[in-house]
């Protein structure tokens, strides 16, 4: 137990000798770098492998110069005092994500404006594919501005109650308009008169009373589940419509089979009327008893008061009977 504790006594003196040997100079700075360690904080805040990044402020050292052959001025700096508050906000502003200015919506684009909608651009608004501009669902109050290049339009599901002869005006390619769902009751009767290119018209589950004039160029024209009457109906509305083979007129208010009807016609539906009686001339030509219409085949009248065995001889020329009460 002695042997230790000498050798304890003498390395303790050969230290303070040591001490004692260096220059005043010398022993001034370590007894200031000794207080300086004294002063450093302890506990969270203590220097340690894992904080010593953190905590230590290098915001005072300057980039270091290149001097050449000059000899480099020394220039003393203090080390700033660790300031954990400081380092917080730092923190903070680097984790705070800057706004993407490429994110906001842009509000106007081209000239293409819709007063229904806010003042956005119909392609905005609508989903424009092509040639083709879907508005479905998206509760129009009316017909957007539509580019001139747009052959199929779909808006259907909305809340238009009136189509304009301005609506369509110089869409010569347009070629389908489906306009189903909707709350139209009135339609300017040339609003699709210009429309050269138009193929089919779906105007289905509306509130129309009667029909505008129509393009020589139809093929399709769906009317069902609205208020179609029979004086709703031009005279001789579909005889100048030499390209028209579906016509869909069920679920309406109709009095009568509407007619003369074109020879291209392949399919006729008028289920769900109020059809109670039927001229002889409605299908065939009453004076030429050797034509046949071949290619009418799908004629529908079920759901209508008429009793179809009265009219035998408005059937002869088909090649089958309508569908509908024969007793």
């Amino acid at each position: 137990m002695r042997l230790p504790a000498f050798l304890g006594l003498l390395a303790l003196m050969l230290q303070e000798a040591g001490t004692a040997s260096l220059p005043k100079k010398m022993r001034k700075r370590r007894e200031e770098e000794g207080d300086a360690y004294a002063a450093l904080p302890l506990g969270d805040e203590a220097l340690n492998p894992e904080s010593y990044g953190e905590v230590i402020d290098l915001s005072n050292y300057e980039e270091l110069t290149d001097y050449g052959d000059q000899s480099p001025e020394v220039k003393v700096t203090s080390l700033a005092p660790p300031t954990r508050t400081s380092l917080t906000k730092s923190t903070k502003a680097l984790r705070t994500p800057s706004p993407n200015p490429m994110l906001a919506r842009p509000t106007t684009l081209g000239l293409l404006t819709s007063p229904a909608n806010h003042g956005l651009p119909t392609c905005l608004v609508c989903v424009c594919l092509g040639s083709s501009v879907y508005c479905d669902d998206i509760e129009l109050e009316s017909i957007p501005p539509l580019p001139r290049a747009t052959a199929y339009l779909y808006a259907r599901f909305n809340r238009i109650s009136h189509i304009r002869a301005e609506d369509f005006k110089g869409l010569t390619k347009m070629k389908r308009i489906d306009l189903s769902g909707n709350s139209i009751s009135s339609i300017d009767n040339d609003a699709f008169l210009l429309l050269a290119a138009l193929r089919d018209l779906i105007l289905s589950e509306n509130q129309l009373a009667a029909l505008p004039v129509l393009p020589n160029g139809i093929e399709i024209l769906d009317v069902r589940l609205n208020r179609l009457q029979s004086s709703g109906i031009q005279p001789e509305a579909f005889r100048a419509l030499e390209k028209l083979r579906f016509l869909y007129l069920a679920d309406n208010l109709l009095e009568s089979v509407p007619g003369p009807l074109p020879l291209s016609l392949r399919s006729l539906h008028l289920q769900n009327n109020r059809i109670e009686t039927m001229r002889s001339d409605s299908f065939c030509d009453a004076e030429e008893h050797r034509h046949t219409r071949r290619q009418l085949e799908d004629i529908r009248l079920d759901g209508n008061p008429i009793n179809l065995s009265l009219f035998p001889g408005a059937y002869f020329c088909l090649p089958r009977l309508p569908i509908g009460r024969f007793i």
